[in-house]
């Protein structure tokens, strides 16, 4: 006998719907398994053996077939255990077939019938959605990642005796219930870091708070003990709120990794990732035999922190400039090619020179010109050019240390973010965009429009700083956001001026 039943495969964070036929037909006893399946999904055969027979059911002795269609897409992961053990059991007449058509299965099977949680069921769910699929059997584990998708009725399990008496009717399974992303954000959210513990630095702390607000690029460049490290770990205390639809792209990568955390179901906080300079060039870009996200991916609307940037090797920074550029990356291997959004702020920090104390107020480099020049070459201009604010932190005070004046705290300066990330919001409604950072030349040509004195000083600072075409506009957007924190509607000269400074220490070190 013949049976189907639906699931999904994953290419990237995109879903695929996936067949799975099972023929149970006489003769010998034989498994086969076809339809471009990795190892994962071939192994399949023993455990769905074993937990059919621990879950006291009868597992037919006679030659099985099962065909994971459309042939062509390869299958990867331990999802389709449950759908092909329930296919089995639908073909050997132990339950019925027609309640089978209705749902997407998905779940790995131990051999005990339990059925374990697997990854990227949210991206499955979504792109499930798209296609008209309503009725979802998924493993009990994932149930919080799938109570924000509404509209859509889904049965978690956590066993296969369970799903099977729930599809013959013998057993009520109550469909998840939706949750509540604000209550939930309120109720998790707290940062360890607050601004108001960092003394002084007090242009740096503005530049952050115009990278938070615009989502822009920021190097940091000082002294060892400067603060640059710390300043770093307390911008995730000033970025905006993650909007619902924002948290829901960065849930689909992690859960495609494999990071997503059960009791929560969703990312709330916008992701930080601060990779070792060791790291290699497929961790950062993904990739893999399963082309698996990388770090630039799993930093997607949130921030990729490079400590130490010069230590990293120059070929992984170099990986950087497209998806600076573009927003996404593209990982393409023998197997397989998946497209991962890339959309993240970029927050680095470096010593001017190897021994830390080129250009420094207190302290006596002692390095040679061809060591700085050799230290500062590992960033290539390209690079460099993508980087909105370049920001000097030098080292503080005793003074600054001693003072007992309170700092402004981060919460003040997040509600400035909020409101200028608002109004980016509103600003572009109608684009696929969320913050000024992101703009296309047609739309920053748009929505940065200059009046005569603000024209004129951009003129000349694009003449005498020698600036490229991109420096142009990422000025401009610069600008745009220091407008957006004033909440001014027009671009005015001094918000030019303010942007135009932060684009001047590649002429101090790099020259």
């Amino acid at each position: 006998m013949l049976s189907k039943t639906n699931c999904f495969g994953l290419k990237g964070i995109e879903g695929f719907p996936v067949v799975v036929e099972v023929n149970v037909a006489n003769g010998l006893y034989a498994f086969e398994l076809v339809g471009l399946a990795d190892t994962a999904v071939k192994e399949s055969i023993e455990r769905v053996r074993a937990s059919i027979k621990n879950s006291l059911m009868d597992f037919p002795l006679k030659r099985i077939t099962v065909n994971l269609a459309p042939a062509d897409k390869r299958k990867e992961g331990p999802l389709f255990d449950l759908p092909i053990a329930l296919g089995i059991l639908g073909a050997y007449n132990q339950i019925s077939v027609e309640p089978l058509k209705d749902f997407v299965i998905m779940g790995e099977l131990s051999l005990s019938g339990e059925i374990r949680k697997v990854n990227g069921v949210l991206p499955i769910l979504i792109s499930a959605k798209k296609l008209g699929y309503k009725k979802f059997i998924i493993p009990f584990e994932n149930r919080y990642e799938a109570s924000f998708i509404s509209g859509i009725e889904v049965y978690p399990v956590n066993k296969l005796l369970q799903a099977v008496n729930f599809l013959n009717g013998a057993e009520i399974i109550k469909p998840v219930e939706p949750t509540n992303f604000l209550k939930l954000k309120n109720e998790y959210l707290t940062y360890i870091y607050d601004f108001k513990n960092i003394k002084g630095q007090a242009s740096a702390k503005r530049a952050l708070e115009i990278a938070a607000a615009g989502g822009h690029n920021m190097l940091m460049i000082g002294p060892p003990g400067s603060g640059k490290t710390l300043l770093a770990k307390s911008f995730p205390s000033i970025l905006p709120d993650m909007t619902f639809e924002e948290a829901l792209e960065v849930t689909k990568i992690h859960s495609v990794a494999g990071e997503l955390d059960n009791e929560k179901g969703i990312i709330l906080e916008r992701p930080i990732r601060s990779p070792h300079h060791s790291a290699t060039l497929p961790s950062l870009t993904g990739g893999g035999t399963k082309s698996k996200p990388g770090e630039i991916s799993l930093a997607h609307n949130g921030v990729l922190f490079l400590d130490e940037m010069p230590e990293y090797e120059r070929r992984t920074l170099e990986s950087l400039r497209q998806p600076l550029e573009d927003g996404v990356i593209t990982v393409a291997r023998a197997t397989q090619t998946a497209t991962y959004p890339a959309s993240f702020t970029l927050i680095a920090s470096m010593n001017p020179c190897p021994c830390g104390y080129y250009g420094s107020s207190k302290h006596t480099c002692s390095c040679s010109p061809s060591q700085i020049h050799k230290y500062l070459s590992k960033l290539s201009g390209p690079l460099m050019d993508r980087i909105d604010l370049h920001v000097e932190v030098d080292g503080i005070t005793y003074d600054d240390i001693k003072n007992n004046d309170e700092e402004e705290c981060s919460a003040d300066i997040r509600k400035r973010v909020n409101s200028a990330r608002k109004i980016q919001l509103e600003r572009f409604k109608n684009h696929k965009n969320y913050c000024n950072s992101k703009m296309s030349s047609a739309i920053t040509k748009k929505f940065c429009v200059l009046d005569d004195s603000s024209e004129k000083l951009l003129k000349s600072a694009f003449e005498t700083l020698s600036l490229s075409a991109r420096a142009y506009d990422r000025i401009l957007k610069v600008a745009r956001t220091i407008a957006d924190l004033e909440e001014k509607a027009e671009i005015s000269a001094e918000h030019i001026a303010e942007a135009i400074q932060y684009r001047s220490l590649d002429q101090k070190y790099w020259i």
